[in-house]
């Protein structure tokens, strides 16, 4: 037999495809035809799969090779296509049973010698392939530990091609040690009791973390801006299963699970510097589309510390998955929609040389630069948040206490309870937290007390709010509610949603 199939998985963003490998050995002039849309990448497997094969003490065929990728018109990159082209190749060989690999799913690169390389991606692809009916797949060894997330299935690690063709031939293999899957709750490195003082900045945290409200910290260097922002994600509670896997396959795709552990239920924190680019800030690339910072950040927090830093457009650049949760990046090869539903902190100066605390004592900047400065964030962007805090130089009185302020298991106990409270309320209603309430159904069945709502009219006839700041208001306004116990947004409710959603001042 001369031809013969296994299988792949090609991914397009989360989106896995399963990939059917046919390789086809003729009669005719040696030569390697490799067909179905791959990459650069993908081209290059010749040579690796050659000599893969000639080091293991297998023979290649000096015949016209053939391996075909289908569907066809799905566009394939990346090398985890390796080792499913050699096993394909050897059995079309008749050295590999046939009946064994036709229900296999192989990932892998390999190397020269034989070894199999750990590849991205392989949560997502195991799904795309559980979730068509593949119950085995073999994988790199160094993928275990992620690829285990999959419990439906069996996983088959391997570390050197031989191994994988001695238990295809014998049914023998070694057994790998398995991890055991126990999952990460916390981080008892970072703790809210760290900061000193800070009660406003202290209170908006945990009203972010209640609701999923963004938040943009401004005050001078040293304040605590940083040490806060960090701190939010262990304040929020655990990922449910769900949630964690979804964030692993992201992290997968983009190659940073060596940053993050496939079995932390700790919501993730990722802070770009302010001189990364739209790119990553949003994901993209030209043969290959990786997810950036704000799809890294899925389920978990965004920061960016000097925020008015950062390059032209690249904030604006968020204003999109802001609002949907997603982001959609469209490349010649094809549209790739990565999910980016995060809570984003925002970190300031409240001018350029950083001293300027409202009384102006020992600040060099004239008023025209501190507008300029705070003036590179967007008016649509920063409509876009739900908190602005004015973060105060700590005192010596705040760095003489003995008692430390609250813990972050103390917070999050609150935050948990007033979550509980939401998903209460809005059961069965499409979402869970009270920063996605709907704009209709704010103005319907989610009004807050008439008093309140006459305020906020008048304001907004005032001008000094948009539509967008009064729907955001009346949403903070619920996280309050539900922290306090009260059924319904009171006049202080939204009087505190108004009064932390205030100008920044400069």
């Amino acid at each position: 037999m001369t031809l013969a199939q296994t299988q792949s998985v090609a991914l397009l963003g989360l989106d896995g495809h399963v990939v059917g490998v046919e390789v086809d050995i003729a009669d005719g002039l040696p030569g390697y035809s490799l067909l179905g849309l791959p990459d650069a990448a993908l081209s290059e497997s010749r040579d690796r799969v050659r000599s893969a094969i000639v080091n293991c003490g297998e023979v290649w065929p000096n015949r016209k090779v053939t391996v075909s990728l289908s569907p066809a018109w799905l566009p394939k990159s990346g090398s985890s296509f390796d080792l499913a082209i050699c096993i394909s190749l050897l059995s079309a060989h008749e050295t590999v049973p046939a009946e064994k690999i036709a229900e296999i799913v192989f990932l892998g690169e390999l190397s020269l010698d034989g070894r199999i390389r750990s590849v991205r991606g392989v949560l997502p692809a195991l799904i795309a392939a559980f979730k068509a009916g593949i119950t085995t797949a073999v994988v790199p060894a160094d993928n275990l530990k992620e690829a285990q997330l999959m419990q439906g299935m069996e996983i088959v690690p391997m570390h050197h091609l031989k191994q994988v063709l001695r238990w295809l031939r014998t049914g023998e293999r070694q057994q790998e040690q398995e991890f055991d899957l126990q999952w990460e709750h916390s981080d008892s490195r970072l703790d809210f009791a760290d900061v000193a003082g800070q009660p406003a900045a202290r209170l908006a945290a945990e009203i972010a973390a209640v609701g999923g409200h963004h938040i943009m910290l401004i005050g001078p260097p040293g304040a605590g801006k940083t040490m806060i922002a960090e701190r939010i994600p262990t304040i929020m509670p655990a990922l449910s299963i769900e949630q964690a896997l979804e964030v692993t396959a992201v992290h997968s795709i983009a190659g940073t699970l060596m940053q993050r552990s496939p079995l932390s239920l700790l919501a993730p924190i990722v802070s770009p510097h302010h001189t990364t680019t739209r790119v990553a800030m949003v994901g993209g690339g030209s043969h290959v589309i990786k997810p950036g910072a704000c799809s890294l950040a899925h389920y978990g927090v965004l920061f960016i510390d000097e925020a008015p830093e950062c390059g032209p457009g690249v904030l604006d650049s968020l204003r999109q998955p802001l609002e949907s949760g997603t982001i959609t990046i469209a490349r010649s090869i094809g549209n790739v929609t990565f999910p980016a539903q995060f809570l984003l902190v925002l970190a300031a100066n409240p001018c350029p040389c950083g001293k300027f605390t409202g009384r102006g004592r020992n600040c060099t900047c004239t008023s025209q630069q501190v507008r300029r400065y705070l003036g590179k964030l967007s008016g649509p962007l920063m409509d876009r948040i739900d908190l602005r805090v004015q973060v105060e130089p700590v005192g010596r009185v705040d760095m003489a206490k003995t008692q430390l302020g609250e813990s972050s298991v103390v917070i999050r106990d609150r935050v948990i309870a007033a979550r509980a409270v939401a998903a209460q309320r809005f059961a069965n209603m499409g979402w869970s937290l009270n920063s996605q309430i709907p704009a209709r159904a704010l103005r319907t069945e989610f009004q807050p007390e008439r008093a309140a709502m006459n305020f906020l009219h008048d304001e907004l006839d005032r001008e000094h709010i948009t539509a967008r700041g009064l729907h955001k208001i009346i949403r903070t306004a619920w996280s309050f509610a539900d922290l306090k116990g009260n059924k319904l947004p009171t006049m202080d409710d939204v009087m505190a949603a108004y009064t932390l959603r205030g100008k920044v001042e400069a």
